[in-house]
């Protein structure tokens, strides 16, 4: 069966690489707390940006957050006069919570993530005893994409991409000849997402990357972790297609399902949890926004005991 959603998003690469003016400038804002790389990514024409993957500080010994990281990313946007028309989560991340209600805040922007956002909703808001006030229909957000959703960054156009696996909501994001993958890759020498989260499949993960893979050779990738594999020296998060298929440790060519899988399911049985998987999913469930005050105007999040 022909992906035509695949063909648009390389029609889209190839026309970004012929063509300067359809190429985005890229600025990645790495995150050492939690190996997290946050985008600005614009148009330089119209000088209109998108937010990919934003990092609220957070302490887990105290409960107190910060916006060390979001400023770095609003002083940026503002040095460059980019007005952000997009603020785009990948999925809902279980290792960091997002700024991204705090940036909407400062720079405005239309919040977006993936339809399945709701699958992940229904499973958590049951594992954090959410209530009926919390609602399971993905509104807290402005925008859900669907698989070959087309919208822009300026006049550069841009598609998302379905690429579930490592949870069910995970998104790609192709923009001009730039693509965020979120979770389903990391670079080359380190290798794949895992995929035993609620919703996680390890033989979706690897359809999902083996379409990413049939993107054309020197479409630019950029991952939203880098955990710095053994035996390099620096933090690195941009990779293209050809480097991906031909030296990823997990999924280079000629690796099958099957392989992938067994790979997958042994390795993940050995991983633990991510240290802020409890707090940041509580969070990135509602768009980035703390669960509601209580009666005495704090706000509370919830450790299920013995349940994870």
């Amino acid at each position: 069966m022909v992906d035509t959603h695949l063909e648009q998003a390389s029609l889209l690469i190839a026309t970004a690489q012929a063509d300067e003016l359809h190429q985005p400038v890229v600025k990645g804002f790495f995150d050492k707390a939690t190996y997290t790389i946050t985008y600005v990514v614009h148009d330089p024409a119209t000088s209109q940006a998108a937010i990919i993957d934003s990092v609220l500080d957070y302490a887990a010994n105290s409960g107190r957050t910060s916006f060390a990281g979001a400023d770095s990313v609003i002083d940026y946007v503002t040095s460059k006069n980019l007005k952000v028309t997009w603020l785009l989560e990948t999925h809902a991340h279980a290792d960091h919570l997002s700024a991204a209600p705090y940036l909407q805040e400062k720079l405005g922007g239309k919040l977006a993530i993936g339809r399945q956002i709701t699958q992940v909703q229904q499973v958590f808001g049951k594992l954090f005893n959410a209530g009926t006030e919390f609602e399971r229909d993905g509104s807290q957000f402005d925008h859900l994409f669907d698989d070959g959703d087309t919208f822009a960054i300026g006049n550069i156009p841009a598609i998302a991409l379905h690429v579930p696996g490592h949870t069910p909501a995970d998104m790609a994001y192709v923009i001009g000849d730039a693509v965020f993958l979120g979770d389903t890759m990391f670079m080359p020498d380190y290798g794949t997402a895992r995929a035993d989260f609620p919703g996680g499949d390890a033989r979706q993960l690897y359809q999902s990357i083996r379409r990413l893979l049939e993107l054309p050779r020197d479409a630019r990738l950029f991952m939203c972790h880098d955990y710095k594999a053994p035996g390099r020296e620096t933090y690195e998060w941009e990779s293209t297609v050809g480097a991906q298929r031909d030296t990823n440790v997990h999924m280079h060519d000629g690796v099958s399902e099957d392989e992938f899988v067994d790979m997958r399911t042994k390795r993940d049985a050995t991983l633990d949890l991510p240290d802020l998987i409890l707090p940041s999913v509580q969070v990135n469930i509602r768009g980035g926004h703390m669960p509601g005050p209580e009666d005495n105007g704090i706000s509370y999040l919830k450790i299920p005991v013995n349940a994870v």
